[in-house]
C-alpha cells in the first residue's frame, strides 16, 4: 500500500497567500516602475468578482502586469529562490511543517498540490522536501515563461482531475493508495473527499462545518 501525503499551499502551510506577495516581491527587486500598474491589477479584481473574466484570466493578467507578459525565468531565479526562503521562515506555520515530516518519517510520498504557480511553487516544495509538485503550469517558449496558462488553473476540481492525472502517470492506481490530504479551504473539497483520511487545517469558515459535520480532524495551526 503506497502511502500519499497530499498538502494544499496557501493558508494550509502557509500562514498567508503567496501569490500576489511573490508578484509584488520580484516587481520591487527587478522594475519597481510596474507597481504603477496596480491599480490596473484591482481594475481586473473587479471584473472577476462580477464574473467578467476567469480566475485563470485574473491570474495572467496580474502576472502580466507586474512581472511582464514574457520573461527569461533564469532573469528571476535569485529572487524566486530568495522569496521561496522567506517565505517558509516568515510565513509558514511550524506546526504544517512538522506535520509534512512527520508524514515523512510514517513514510508517505509528499505532494504539494496548490493553484499556485510551478515558477515558483517548486522552490518551495523543494526547501520542504516534496517528493512531487502539481500547481498552476505556464507556457514555456524555450528559456522564456508566457503569462498564459496551459492546461487547467489548478483549482478546486481541476486540482483533483490534476492529481488523478498525476497518479496515472505514477502508476498508482487509487485502490493501492491511503492517501492523506490537508487544506484549509472549501474549494478542496473534491481533493478532500478523495483522500482517505482528509484534515481540515485553518479552515474557512464554510470548510469548518462542513469538517465538523463530516467527523473529519480539524487542525487550528498558530
Amino acid at each position: 500500500m503506497q502511502k500519499i501525503a497530499i498538502y494544499d499551499m496557501d493558508r494550509t502551510i502557509t500562514r498567508s497567500g503567496t501569490y500576489t506577495p511573490f508578484l509584488i516581491f520580484v516587481s520591487l527587486r527587478k522594475a519597481p516602475w510596474r507597481l504603477l500598474l496596480a491599480p490596473l491589477a484591482l481594475l481586473c479584481m473587479a471584473l472577476y468578482a462580477f464574473k467578467l473574466i476567469s480566475r485563470a484570466k485574473l491570474k495572467e493578467l496580474n502576472l502580466i502586469l507586474l512581472i511582464g507578459g514574457r520573461f527569461d525565468r533564469r532573469s528571476i531565479e535569485p529572487q524566486i529562490n530568495e522569496y521561496a526562503a522567506r517565505t517558509i521562515a516568515d510565513n509558514s506555520y511550524t506546526e504544517a511543517v512538522a506535520q509534512v515530516e512527520t508524514d515523512r518519517e510514517n513514510g508517505c510520498r509528499l505532494v504539494l498540490a496548490t493553484a499556485s504557480y510551478h515558477l515558483y511553487v517548486d522552490a518551495i516544495a523543494a526547501r520542504l522536501g516534496f517528493d512531487d509538485v502539481i500547481a498552476t503550469e505556464l507556457q514555456h517558449d524555450g528559456t522564456e515563461v508566457v503569462a498564459r496558462i496551459i492546461n487547467e488553473n489548478c483549482y478546486d476540481e481541476a486540482k483533483l482531475r490534476k492529481i488523478k492525472a498525476w497518479m496515472e502517470r505514477e502508476g498508482l492506481a487509487r485502490e493501492n493508495c491511503d492517501i492523506r490530504a490537508y487544506s484549509d479551504h472549501i474549494s478542496d473539497m473534491p481533493m478532500l473527499e478523495f483522500a482517505d483520511h482528509p484534515v481540515a487545517t485553518n479552515p474557512s469558515a464554510a470548510l469548518r462545518r462542513e469538517a465538523a459535520s463530516r467527523g473529519w480532524p480539524i487542525h487550528d495551526w498558530n
